[in-house]
């Protein structure tokens, strides 16, 4: 167990290394911090944190940087979220509230995260098989033809137009839109999918073909627009800025990260908008992401996450503020999706 002094030391070294990308030497800590002891004191401190493998130093006469252990123990107990600052939080806000539908939410959301984090920002589209239906609505364009609207509590908005074996009045279109509403609202969009089936008999049998139309096209409607799997990605160029960080693997991080298959992996199964992850270096799943680190969290309305945000960056980075702004940009989000 180490100490508070010691822990005092390992921040100050952390910091100071992510901010100048020089290794860390005792006499550059005694005048930086107010560590209120010599530097002696402090290179008998470093040399405990050596040993226990959080610091090393890169080569002979030099200071020390952190290790992956010793991030993560800054992560874990030292770090203090930084909170964004009043310009911050009204530029995602004024942002993402110009968004016209879920797409645009969805890149804007990637574009604001890696500006504010100067990391690689990834948005995973809302899981439909996480959503439930908020409003089911049937528009006549013709006397034989309806147009189907469905809205999901992701915010995304879904239109098919319904071609009906026959002419249908106004009256059988309130009747069948308020059914279809009554089954499915609030339930997830697979249970909705079934429910609606059953409201097909509650009708007189003229009618029943003209209503299975409607429901199949619903249901296909819920089948076909899956997005489990579909993600954005910007901010790739800011992996230029880290060049010395990558040990020169940035071609072959590159090439892992255009798969989405490892981007969903790398993001994880957030249950909750409200709980951030952390993956620091090899406690990611690919070799080639060795030098990286993940900060995630999930996004949605209300306390479930239908979906998953995050970031990939150099070990060193600034893990307060990029912590900060990822939960900041996911809560916004969810409620820009609350509010659509």
């Amino acid at each position: 167990m180490l100490d508070d002094r010691k822990l005092d030391v390992l921040r100050a070294i952390v910091e100071d290394y992510v901010a100048t990308r020089e290794p860390v030497g005792s006499k550059a800590l005694v005048e930086r911090h107010r560590l209120g002891v010599s530097p002696a004191t402090v290179r008998n401190d470093m040399a405990v944190l050596e040993e226990e493998g959080f610091i090393t130093q890169p080569h002979t006469s030099a200071g020390r940087i952190p290790t992956d252990e010793g991030y993560r123990l800054f992560v874990d107990k030292l770090t203090t979220v930084k909170p964004l600052t009043p310009a911050e939080r009204r530029a995602i806000s004024t942002f993402l509230e110009g968004a016209h539908d879920l797409d645009d939410v969805v890149q804007r959301t990637v574009r604001m995260l890696a500006q504010l984090t100067h990391q690689v920002a990834i948005v995973q589209y809302p899981s439909l098989s996480k959503s439930t239906v908020r409003h089911v609505e049937l528009v006549a364009l013709a006397p034989s033809r309806l147009l189907l609207v469905l809205i999901s509590s992701s915010g995304r908005v879904d239109q098919r137009v319904v071609e009906l074996p026959g002419p249908v009045d106004e009256a059988l279109v309130a009747d069948l839109r308020a059914r279809l509403n009554a089954a499915a609202v609030g339930h997830r969009l697979t249970r909705a999918s079934i429910r609606v089936q059953d409201i097909t008999e509650g009708f007189p049998p003229e009618d029943r073909s003209t209503v299975l139309q409607v429901v199949e096209t619903l249901a296909e409607t819920i089948s076909d627009e899956r997005r489990d799997d579909r993600l954005v990605i910007g901010g790739t160029g800011n992996l230029s800025r880290f060049g010395d960080d990558f040990e020169h693997a940035i071609k072959p991080m590159l090439e892992v990260l255009e798969e989405h298959v490892v981007l969903l992996k790398l993001l994880g199964e957030a249950t909750s908008p409200s709980m951030l992850t952390v993956r620091i270096g090899h406690e990611q799943p690919y070799q080639q992401l060795s030098s990286t680190s993940v900060v995630a969290t999930g996004y949605g309305p209300g306390t479930e996450a239908l979906a998953t945000l995050g970031i990939v960056g150099p070990t060193r980075m600034d893990y307060p503020g990029t912590m900060a702004a990822v939960r900041a940009v996911a809560r916004y989000v969810s409620n820009a999706l609350d509010e659509s």
